[in-house]
C-alpha cells in the first residue's frame, strides 16, 4: 500500500496569492496608472504584448520573491522520511511551479508534478489533475491526502475518496465555513500538519 500526499501550490505550499495582486499593481504603476475598470483601452500596446509582459513579471515573482508556507518544507521532509510519495497537482504551468518551488527548495522532494495542462486542461473543479497525479505515484484514491486551499478543489479530491486537509489562505477565506465543514482537517501553517496520513 503505498500512501501518497498531494499538494497544490498557490495558497496552500507557496504565500503566492498575493503575488498576483503585486503583479497587478505594478504592471500598471509602470505606467502611471491606478487601476480604473477601462486601464486595458488606456495602455498603449497590444494585448499580446501586455500579456507577455504581465507574464513575465510573474516569472520573476516566482522565482525570486515567492515564499513557501511556515513549516511547509520540514513537513515535506518529515514525510518523505516517512517513505510517503509526495505529488503535487496545480494550475500553474511548468514557467512559474518549476522556479517556485526551486526557489524555495521544494523541487527535489516531489516524486512528481502534474498540473491542470497535463489532465487535458481540466480544471479542478472535477478531479482528474488528482487522479492523475495519484495514479503517477502509484498510489489509490483512498490513499491520497490532498492538501488544497480552494473548495472546489477539495470537492473534486473528496469526490473520489480521497482524503483531503484544507490550508487556510486569504483568498478563500470567504469559502472558509464551508471548507471547515468539508475537510477532513484544517491548517493555518504545516506546523500542526498530520504526521501520519
Amino acid at each position: 500500500m503505498t500512501k501518497a500526499a498531494i499538494f497544490d501550490l498557490d495558497g496552500t505550499l507557496l504565500d503566492s496569492m498575493g503575488v498576483w495582486d503585486q503583479v497587478d499593481i505594478d504592471f500598471l504603476n509602470k505606467r502611471g496608472i491606478e487601476v480604473p475598470p477601462d486601464y486595458m483601452t488606456k495602455v498603449s500596446a497590444t494585448p499580446e504584448e501586455l500579456m507577455q509582459e504581465w507574464d513575465d513579471m510573474a516569472s520573476v515573482a516566482y522565482s525570486t520573491t515567492v515564499e513557501a508556507k511556515p513549516g511547509a518544507l520540514d513537513y515535506l521532509r518529515d514525510l518523505k522520511a516517512s517513505g510517503v510519495k509526495l505529488g503535487v497537482a496545480t494550475s500553474l504551468p511548468p514557467h512559474l511551479r518549476e522556479p517556485a518551488l526551486r526557489h524555495v527548495g521544494m523541487f527535489e522532494l516531489f516524486n512528481d508534478i502534474v498540473s491542470v495542462d497535463d489532465a487535458n486542461d481540466v480544471g479542478k473543479d472535477q478531479p482528474d489533475v488528482y487522479l492523475l497525479a495519484a495514479k503517477r505515484l502509484g498510489a489509490a484514491p483512498a490513499d491520497c491526502t490532498v492538501f488544497e486551499d480552494l473548495l472546489v478543489g477539495m470537492k473534486s479530491a473528496k469526490s473520489v475518496g480521497m482524503k483531503v486537509w484544507a490550508m487556510h489562505d486569504d483568498s478563500s477565506a470567504s469559502d472558509w465555513p464551508e471548507i471547515c465543514h468539508l475537510a477532513d482537517g484544517v491548517l493555518f501553517d504545516f506546523h500542526d500538519a498530520p504526521r501520519v496520513l
